[in-house]
Parts: C-alpha cells; sequence; structure tokens
C-alpha cells in the first residue's frame, strides 16, 4: 500500500461502512476502507432486504413488560432469550426496559421518523454512482397481522407513523389475499407502505456501492484493525500486521462487532446485538412481488434473485452463541403456515444486529476525540438508513454540520451512564 495518509478511514465494510466510504469519496476526500471480512458479509448479507422509510417504531414498546411471559416462555414467540447472558449484561437490559416508557418510545418513533424521512436522499445518489439501480425494486411493502389482538396491539406504533408522515393503506384479509393470492394464512388486517422499496440482492448492493468506491480510487484494504489512537490533528489506525495509517478522522462503522476497535471510546458505550436469523427456499421467489412483514411474528417473507428469504425475529445472546435451532424451526413453522407445505429451507443463516438500549443509532463524534467519528447501532434499519449516514459522516469529516438536526444520535448522550 503506497498511500499512508488518508482524509478519511472507514473500519467496517458492510452497508453502513461502504456507503460512508462512498458519500465522502464523492465529497472529494481521500478514504481509505477497512474491513478483515469481504464488503457485505456480515448482517448486511442476511438482513430483509427492505428500504424501510416507515420503520420508526421501535423494538422497545410500553406494553412490552405485561407482554415479556408469553414473550419469553412461548415456542410462537419472536424473541430467543438466554439468561445467562441476559444476568452478564443486565445493565443494559434495565436501560432497555428504562426505555420503553410511553414518552421514551414516542422521543424514539419521532427521532427516527425524522432521520427516515432523509432515507431517500441518502441512499439514491450512491445507487445512481454505482449503477445499482437494476437492483432495487419499486412495489410497495404490505405489512399483516394475523389477530385482532395483535393488530390492536400495535395501535400505537401504527399512529407513530401516521404523526411522522408515513403514507399507508388500511387493508382487511380479503385486500391481502388479492395483492399476494400465495398467501395461504388469512390475516386479519394489513397496512400497505405506499412507495416503499426493497434490494433483490441485499450483498451485491454492497459489493456494488464498494466496486464503484474502488474503480474510483479510494483504497480498500482486507485486513482487521485492532486500533485507534487519537492524535492532534487526526487519527493513527493500527492493523493486526503492526502497520500504522494515519487520517484526519476515521468513523467506526463495524457494526455489533465496533467495541473491538480499542482507543476509539465504543467501549464506552452501550452497544449489544439483536440476533437475527434467516431461512432461504430457493424456488419459491415466485410466492410473493413484494416484502411482506408479519407483525405478529417479528419477520418478512422477501422475493430475492437467491430465492424466498424469510429474515427476522430477535434473539438476546451476544456474538459468541452459535445459530440458535429454536429460531430457524420457528421460521419454518411460519413459513408453512403463510404458504402451504413448500418444503425445507435451503440456507440458513446467524447476523448480529447492532443495538443501542434507546433504539436509536450511534452516529456522531467520539467523546475521546472529535476526530473519531461513530456510525453503528441501526438495529433493524441499516440498510435504509446507510445512505443517509453515509452523508452525516461525510459532512462532520469535512468538519461540518449536517443541514437537519442530529444530536439525539450523539454518542455522548450514553456518555458515563446507561
Amino acid at each position: 500500500m503506497n498511500d499512508t495518509r488518508f482524509d478519511l478511514a472507514v473500519v467496517g465494510a458492510g452497508i453502513v461502512g461502504v456507503s460512508c466510504a462512498l458519500w465522502a469519496q464523492m465529497r472529494g476526500l481521500r478514504v481509505l476502507l477497512v474491513d478483515e471480512n469481504p464488503p457485505g458479509t456480515g448482517v448486511s448479507f442476511g438482513n430483509a432486504g427492505t428500504i424501510a422509510n416507515y420503520a420508526c417504531v421501535p423494538v422497545n414498546s410500553p406494553g412490552i413488560i405485561r407482554s415479556l411471559p408469553s414473550l419469553l416462555f412461548s415456542k410462537e414467540s419472536p424473541l430467543g432469550f438466554d439468561w445467562l447472558y441476559a444476568l452478564r449484561n443486565l445493565p443494559w437490559m434495565m436501560a432497555f426496559l428504562r426505555n420503553c416508557s410511553a414518552d421514551k418510545v414516542r422521543h424514539t418513533t419521532d427521532q427516527l421518523g425524522g432521520l427516515l424521512s432523509y432515507t431517500d436522499s441518502g441512499l439514491d445518489p450512491l445507487i445512481t454512482e454505482a449503477d445499482a439501480e437494476d437492483l432495487i425494486v419499486s412495489n410497495d411493502c404490505l405489512y399483516v397481522y394475523a389477530t385482532k389482538a395483535g393488530f390492536d396491539a400495535a395501535a400505537t406504533g401504527i399512529e407513530g407513523r401516521r404523526r411522522n408522515g408515513v403514507k399507508f393503506d388500511l387493508l382487511d384479509g380479503d385486500a391481502i389475499r388479492e395483492l399476494e393470492p400465495a398467501l395461504k394464512l388469512l390475516f386479519h388486517k394489513g397496512l400497505l407502505y405506499r412507495g416503499a422499496r426493497h434490494v433483490s440482492n441485499p450483498q451485491a448492493l454492497v459489493e456494488r456501492f464498494h466496486s464503484r468506491f474502488v474503480a474510483n480510487g479510494g483504497t480498500w484494504v482486507q485486513t482487521k484493525v485492532t486500533a485507534t489512537s487519537p492524535e492532534d490533528d487526526g487519527v493513527t489506525v493500527e492493523l493486526a500486521d503492526d502497520t500504522k495509517l494515519f487520517a484526519h478522522h476515521a468513523v467506526i462503522a463495524a457494526g455489533a462487532h465496533s467495541k473491538s476497535i480499542t482507543g476509539s471510546g465504543v467501549s464506552d458505550l452501550p452497544l449489544d446485538t439483536e440476533r437475527g436469523h434467516n431461512i432461504v427456499f430457493k424456488n419459491h421467489a415466485h410466492l410473493l412481488s413484494r416484502p411482506v412483514g408479519w407483525g405478529d411474528a417479528g419477520f418478512y417473507a422477501t422475493p430475492m434473485d437467491t430465492g424466498l428469504r424469510l429474515a427476522g425475529t430477535v434473539e438476546i445472546a451476544g456474538l459468541q452463541k452459535p445459530k440458535s435451532p429454536e429460531r430457524i424451526a420457528f421460521l419454518v413453522r411460519r413459513a408453512h403456515q403463510m404458504f402451504g407445505d413448500i418444503g425445507a429451507p435451503d440456507e440458513e443463516w446467524l447476523g448480529f444486529r447492532p443495538t443501542m438500549p434507546d433504539a436509536l443509532p450511534v452516529i456522531g463524534r467520539s467523546h475521546r476525540s472529535d476526530k473519531i467519528l461513530f456510525a453503528f447501532g441501526h438495529q433493524h434499519i441499516g440498510m435504509t438508513l446507510a445512505g443517509i449516514t453515509g452523508r452525516i459522516i461525510a459532512d462532520l469529516a469535512q468538519d461540518r454540520m449536517p443541514n437537519f438536526d442530529i444530536s439525539a444520535f450523539d454518542p455522548k448522550r450514553f456518555t458515563g451512564r446507561f
């Protein structure tokens, strides 16, 4: 590698990291992108593929404490839970529950709603730059509820979406079946999010962004970053082979693995993971014409180039535990309820969503140094928010403020407490 000095070093080559790198490059900055894994092979690989500009309602919910017994102990719950892991991380669990009050959830919903309103202005320039329009499908998104109780429980969230300007049509069971006739289960109600889009191959989108970044002269290094060391005028980035590089700014965008970068200040923040699983039925993508999210069950079924992907649910169990047979079995059962006997899935997958206890991403300057930037914690909507996050990071790397308020995402909101 000839260059050892950069305007911006980006740690992490998932959808958020490559979006940061490409946005900064489009602004004229000399950019280094580093990850020990190939681009898009982490959590960006296996997501539901939705560009969910409507997804302002957090996992946190005022009713979650009342629902905990069924969530924790029912085989049909969309939540998996490792009790030993939870006990070892009790402060995070308590912080999550504190953020389930009605006032906190309203705050989170409105802050996410504001950020999501910039989804298209953040993503579309990157899609155009990378010639990736062929990977984007514009056919709305359907969100369904199997029971009246499930739909009624979602009322506060639905009102939060309406308050934040989300456009949707309310559908009954017959209208849902007319839109997606392959659905065998008669759903009670549904919401059709008008104008929503999805990605036909999420990993291919990351690879397309990355390829354009490299073609435009960006520096890509596939190795592990072990540490960052803030200096007066920038940041020293230390690689696994003891190479040291210098950048005026560095951004940590390594998702749930961001805590492994020592010296950055991420270790002082309550970053954890919501583990997500998916299954793929390779020959059944034709069953749907758009993503269908099953609200009561906590997952999406999305038609993709690689097949019909069922992705979602939440498991609290950390980064070390292998795939959960229970989570996979849950998705298979639900797939057969939705579509009938479509056989066994061809693929199974586990990924790690980076999550904060208040369900808001961390986008801004580290408390350790204003030369170190953070871009992680996007939970279920990393692909949706990657573009606008990249645009914000490009602004901060040029020492200018974005043209809208990002104070709700400031890392310093957690300094010294959580």
